[in-house]
């Protein structure tokens, strides 16, 4: 009788022992690092040549000589890639990556992107337009929501979508010149097209790649940096194709446009960086 009780405390007690070892927390053997994340800013600031954009109050000059003043400045941003120091790239996810800059609300010039991993990061990648896949979306689809909605907030306010051609405005820019030759003497630079919904057009959209000279954007838990990125409108009539106001005071669906494209895709660079 001795001898069964042994035998069952024993395994009852190997048993346990077992069990035991089995039900180790996963934490206490993981030693995967946490995924980290922090804040970077992208602070855009528009200018003419060596000065600041001032809408309506001053006259600038172009390399074609003409005079010109500046009154609506706006253009999308999108599709928001930074580069690390290692050659990685952290991609913004797309629902998080749209914004419409304008000149006459300094607020929608200051970008905010949260959950960057952290770490350095020597350049930037971004899409001055709105991508063919968004363009095409349901006007009333969850993708076309916020800043690309189309019947309310400033898209819809500052004109900035063909309802009769569906298609975001990628650009807009507007003024006077004593070189116009319209009746008003204005001029006015709408671009857009994503190369066509139903049939084939000109596309307009302009990839951006800047690196970050001499300086490193550092993304942690608690530092924030802001990266200062210029956009020197001269260069939209001068670089690298040379445009005159007189001679094209209405830019807007014609082939043309792509020079304009061409011209908006240089106008970026990175000035400073700061570190909060």
């Amino acid at each position: 009788m001795m001898k069964r009780t042994f035998s069952w405390l024993s395994a009852w007690v190997l048993a346990s022992g077992l069990l035991v070892v089995s039900c180790s927390f996963p934490d206490e053997e993981d030693d995967t690092d946490p995924i980290e994340t922090g804040t970077i800013q992208l602070q855009f600031d528009n200018i003419v040549g060596d000065k600041d954009l001032q809408l309506d109050s001053t006259k600038y000059v172009n390399a074609a000589g003409e005079d010109f003043t500046v009154s609506k400045l706006n253009y999308y941003i999108s599709n928001i890639k930074l580069t690390r120091t290692d050659g990685s790239v952290f991609t913004v996810p797309q629902d998080s990556s749209y914004f419409l800059i304008r000149e006459a609300d300094s607020q929608s010039q200051k970008l905010t992107i949260r959950n960057v991993l952290t770490g350095d990061y020597t350049g930037i990648e971004f899409l001055v337009g709105v991508d063919s896949l968004r363009s095409v979306m349901e006007p009333d689809s969850p993708g076309r929501k916020g800043i690309l909605d189309i019947y309310a907030g400033p898209t819809n306010e500052e004109g900035m979508y063909w309802d009769w051609n569906p298609g975001y405005i990628f650009l807009k820019l507007e003024g006077s010149s004593d070189s116009s030759a319209t009746p008003n003497g204005k001029y006015y630079y709408h671009i857009g097209f994503f190369g066509g919904r139903t049939q084939r057009t000109i596309n307009n959209l302009r990839t951006v790649k800047l690196t970050f000279p001499g300086q490193k954007a550092i993304v942690t838990t608690s530092i924030v940096s802001s990266v200062v990125i210029q956009a020197d409108i001269q260069k939209i009539f001068n670089s690298p194709t040379q445009l005159s106001i007189k001679q094209s005071p209405s830019l807007m669906f014609t082939d043309s446009t792509k020079y304009v494209a061409d011209n908006y895709a240089g106008m970026f660079n990175v000035k400073e960086i700061k570190i909060n």
